[in-house]
């Protein structure tokens, strides 16, 4: 799979406004798409089978983190709705993404990208340090995420576009970057902290940015969505 995509947000309570969003765009138009925990703990796996079956490529984003052993279990069960890409969380430890990269692997060698959340966009560093009790600039507690991610067999990591390129730097050219906090300049932030636009996030060493509500609370959601690629690619 090419890096370089736009990816949309599907954050759709039902599977029906979830079609009924995917059918404004042309038959020939089958942009990579994720579902995330609102629509698949309401709908479950049947809805990933439908947006499969339609072409599209899938980002299942369920953010796993428990013990190894119940995420390798976990992994294995995801791996067989053949997704495009799943994440967990890093914070689960390197000993749980071996596990998960392990389930996730089948008999014949195949499995989806696995990537893994270093901090979630929401999370600015007064939360950091306040909350999580993580003294550690921002930038470097993502990057040693990135680091265990990497050394644990990953493809690469969910991290804010702030920190793309230093991951890139450190953790090699070929690591994906997978980004949301993505908002066009006169789009409204909502509960993001570390955004940017599409524009400067294609130019910041993003392979695959994360798209919502610019794209899906659109006037014109497949105008929005290309203008989003165009913005993207330069």
């Amino acid at each position: 799979m090419s890096a370089k995509d736009v990816i949309i947000a599907l954050d759709f309570p039902t599977r029906e406004e979830t079609l009924s969003f995917l059918d404004q765009f042309p038959a020939g138009e089958k942009p990579f798409v994720k579902i995330g925990m609102e629509l698949f703990y309401a709908e479950g796996p049947q809805v990933v089978r439908d947006i499969k079956a339609r072409g599209h490529k899938i980002f299942l984003d369920l953010k796993l983190h428990d013990i190894p052993n119940t995420v390798k279990r976990a992994m294995a069960v995801l791996s067989r709705l053949d997704v495009d890409m799943v994440n967990l969380h890093a914070a689960g430890t390197s000993e749980m993404m071996r596990a998960a990269l392990e389930g996730l692997t089948r008999p014949d060698g195949t499995r989806p990208l696995l990537i893994a959340v270093t901090q979630l966009t929401s999370t600015d560093a007064a939360a950091l340090k306040n909350e999580l009790l993580i003294d550690t600039p921002m930038a470097e507690t993502v990057l040693s995420y990135a680091k265990n991610a990497a050394a644990s067999g990953l493809d690469g990591v969910v991290c804010s576009p702030l920190e793309a390129a230093l991951v890139k730097e450190r953790c090699g050219a070929d690591f994906l970057t997978v980004t949301p906090g993505i908002r066009f300049a006169d789009s409204a932030a909502g509960d993001q902290k570390r955004i940017m636009t599409p524009e400067k996030a294609g130019k910041s060493g993003c392979d695959y940015i994360v798209v919502g509500r610019p794209i899906t609370q659109a006037e014109d959601p497949v105008a929005a969505y290309r203008r989003a690629v165009k913005d993207f690619w330069g």
